[in-house]
């Protein structure tokens, strides 16, 4: 059930953020960036920057709006959102399983089908920075219409159920080279190897102590690190086999340089924006 936060200051429905994405009888239209076809993680380069939730110390959390500054500002070559899924199936872009956190309501996500999610508005936290609206959080589909073939995208699948109809949705796309599929589980990331996506898995530091990564290296892609972890542990993972090990969730310059120093060749932050531009400015990349 659904439950209303009595809250003041809900946007009026003049100032929602459209999210009709979609051309001539309903089809998405090609991104003019594609050319002969989409970008393919091929593309990405040797020390790779992830706007973690769209970057969530920048901009709003997992929703359109946070996601198009993010790919706007060009200082990430991902985008990572997380995926739930509603109650008739629809895979949405959220990250907590009950909408009171991040919205005007309250309840959880699968109680919803799509018609009800179309009333759902993001509430956008007073400490970032800039002048957000609420906005509707989007689905799945409309993210991928938005950026698939634009640049790579990051979508943790926090419901396993969800994997058949995310990978019909990618595939549809021709975005199996360009979407990571992000799971905790290692048997879920086999899962998602066996449907022809791109398997990522994150591990806590508390995970790494005792993980053997190199087991995973026939069906994980992208080993996605607790910056937290040990030493040892980090670079275990960096000679696993492997081919990309990343860090999460880093913040500080201090956190990128160390991650970095020990071999990771990605950084997921929620604060891209910065990170990036510090390196650039002449931080060790």
């Amino acid at each position: 059930m659904v439950t209303w936060i009595a809250l003041t200051g809900l946007a009026s429905a003049a100032s929602v953020v459209s999210l009709t994405l979609t051309g001539p009888g309903g089809r998405a239209p090609a991104p003019l960036e594609w050319g002969a076809g989409p970008l393919t993680v091929a593309a990405l380069p040797r020390i790779t920057y992830v706007a973690h939730r769209g970057g969530a110390r920048e901009v709003p959390e997992n929703s359109m709006a946070g996601l198009t500054t993010a790919y706007e500002r060009g200082t990430a070559q991902v985008l990572d959102f997380d995926t739930r899924l509603l109650r008739d199936g629809t895979p949405v872009v959220f990250h907590d399983e009950t909408l009171n956190r991040t919205t005007y309501l309250g309840g959880a996500v699968e109680g919803l089908d799509a018609r009800e999610w179309r009333g759902v508005r993001l509430r956008p936290k007073d400490r970032l920075p800039g002048s957000w609206r609420s906005e509707r959080p989007p689905t799945v589909a409309e993210v991928l219409d938005r950026f698939g073939g634009r640049i790579v995208l990051m979508l943790e699948a926090k419901d396993p159920r969800s994997l058949d109809r995310l990978a019909q949705l990618i595939r549809a796309r021709g975005l199996t080279r360009s979407v990571f599929v992000n799971s905790n589980d290692p048997e879920v990331a086999r899962r998602v190897h066996r449907l022809g996506l791109l398997a990522q898995l994150w591990r806590s530091a508390q995970q790494l102590r005792t993980d053997r990564p190199e087991r995973w290296r026939s069906f994980v892609d992208l080993l996605d690190v607790d910056h937290r972890a040990r030493d040892a542990d980090l670079v275990r993972a960096v000679n696993s086999g492997i081919a990309r090990v990343w860090a999460h969730t880093v913040l500080t310059d201090a956190q990128r340089d160390r991650v970095l120093a020990l071999g990771c060749g990605g950084v997921i932050t929620d604060a891209p924006g910065r990170l990036a531009r510090a390196a650039q400015r002449g931080a060790r990349p």
